[in-house]
């Protein structure tokens, strides 16, 4: 993922400052997490001690307005960031807060955009729930009727 976020960032003519590389590898090593800001500041430090947190939301934002990542708003925690930039659906864990990204095979957004007079511009699919480690914690499991 590093790699493909600088190969995208010197497409876009931006420029790969100590910053930024220190942001964009704490990002990678934290990816799946679709980490929070302050979850890369935290990596980010330790690469790069100086960095601030608003040198952070910048760059992220930059990185967001330039395509390279996604930003993904919520409500009632913090925002998240994701490298993959493809339509998905996620699926957010109501307790932990992990997000899952799936790629189902019925899920073709060029199908949608086919068959609507409407120009698309952004789109977002989520699923809210429990993943398997919160719902044993719980004593529950998948099986149990939650819809």
């Amino acid at each position: 993922m590093k790699d493909s976020i600088i190969t995208k960032l010197k497409a876009k003519g931006l420029k790969l400052t100590p910053q930024r590389l220190a942001i964009i590898e704490a990002f990678a090593e934290n990816a799946l997490l679709h980490p929070s800001a302050n979850i890369i500041y935290e990596e980010a430090r330790k690469k790069r001690a100086g960095i601030s947190l608003s040198t952070i939301y910048y760059t992220l934002n930059e990185f967001a307005k330039n395509g390279i990542i996604s930003i993904l708003e919520f409500e009632k925690m913090d925002n998240r960031h994701e490298g993959n930039t493809k339509a998905h659906i996620h699926l957010i864990c109501k307790d932990c807060k992990k997000i899952i990204d799936i790629f189902p095979k019925f899920f073709d957004p060029n199908e949608i955009i086919k068959n609507v007079d409407f120009c698309i511009t952004d789109m977002r699919f989520e699923y809210y729930g429990y993943c398997t480690q919160c719902l044993e914690k719980k004593g529950l499991s998948k099986k149990d009727d939650f819809i």
